[in-house]
């Protein structure tokens, strides 16, 4: 019989939220927004949750190393998509383009330095961290927010301290492998 650990469990809601969250964001009516973006909260709650869950219940697995970064990525990517149309401006895409763009290559460097049997010299760092947590407060602000508010102002800045965080990191983790990488330029 098939047991599902809780982790794995929040991980999977996680993914099972993000067409709920699209479909609720394009509802034509005022509380659209505020529910979306508390679905999105629901799952940023539930990223950090399970990893703690896993850890205090020993419930961790290799399917959860796997879909953890998966849902993290799926759903942030969603969100960014849903504000740069929302949006239809420079202002938010750059940051988003930004953030995905190092999602890519931070996915990618860390399943190269796993094949090297490197996978440690790039472990999540405090920097990415603060970067997530940075990035979902301004998804969060920016999805429930009206267009140029005051708040989405907010939400706007914590979205660019959340892409020059996702730089940094970025320099950081490609310093970790810049050794193995730069072997046969």
């Amino acid at each position: 019989m098939l047991r599902i650990k809780i982790p794995n469990l929040l991980t999977l809601l996680r993914i099972v939220l993000i067409p709920v969250f699209i479909l609720i964001y394009y509802l034509p009516y005022s509380w659209a927004p505020w529910v979306a973006s508390g679905i999105f909260g629901l799952a940023a709650v539930t990223d950090w949750f399970d990893g703690y869950l896993a850890r205090r219940l020993n419930q961790s697995s290799p399917f959860g190393a796997f879909l953890d970064p998966v849902a993290d990525k799926l759903m942030v990517a969603a969100a960014l998509v849903l504000l740069v149309e929302a949006f239809a401006s420079p202002l938010v895409t750059i940051p988003a383009i930004i953030i995905i763009g190092r999602e890519i290559v931070i996915s990618a460097l860390r399943e190269w330095m796993a094949e090297l049997g490197q996978r440690a010299s790039v472990a999540v760092s405090m920097i990415g961290k603060i970067k997530t947590t940075l990035q979902m407060i301004s998804i969060l602000v920016l999805i429930a927010a009206p267009l140029y508010s005051t708040l989405s102002w907010a939400g706007i800045v914590a979205l660019y301290g959340a892409a020059l965080l996702t730089l940094w990191s970025m320099v950081v983790y490609l310093r970790a492998a810049w050794p193995h990488l730069s072997e046969d330029i």
